[in-house]
């Protein structure tokens, strides 16, 4: 019999990612698989079980290929004729994390719960962040099977 989840039953964490060196389709798999919350046993679909990640030193992240430069982001400013790109590059210039949090919002399910577990999702330049008092847990990437992600 499949048990699921009640509101009161829900706990959350805090998981800690340094971004140097690591290219930004995988660290987004792992981003999104613990912030929909299927890195652990109670897994519920339709509620946000879903843990809060912080993501260091996002200048460092790197792009296999050329894709740094030939890769393009669409949006649509909702005109005729108003489709408008970009490429990581000019957008890293702008907004350095925004290449990954678009990578970790393009794989969760779209809606009203996807918007709500990407707000758990925390980017900063840098080492430092303000979210020292809430303990995070280290993810150390490089030490990761890639069998056995965030298995609990």
């Amino acid at each position: 019999m499949t048990k699921f989840l009640k509101k009161s039953e829900l706990s959350s964490e805090w998981y800690e990612v340094d971004a140097t060196n690591v290219v930004v389709g995988r660290l987004a798999t792992i981003i999104s698989k613990i912030l929909r919350g299927k890195n652990k046993t109670n897994y519920t679909p339709h509620i946000d079980n879903g843990d809060f990640v912080i993501v260091k030193n996002i200048e460092n992240v790197k792009f296999t290929g050329s894709k740094f430069e030939n890769k393009k982001y669409y949006r649509h400013t909702g005109h005729p004729g108003g489709i408008k790109f970009t490429t990581p590059e000019r957008l890293n210039e702008k907004k350095p994390g925004e290449t990954l949090r678009l990578a970790v919002k393009r794989m969760l399910p779209g809606g009203p719960l996807a918007k709500k577990q990407l707000t758990k999702l925390k980017i900063y330049s840098g080492n430092e962040h303000p979210h020292s008092a809430q303990n995070p847990q280290l993810i150390e990437l490089n030490k990761l099977n890639k069998k056995n992600i965030l298995r609990k």
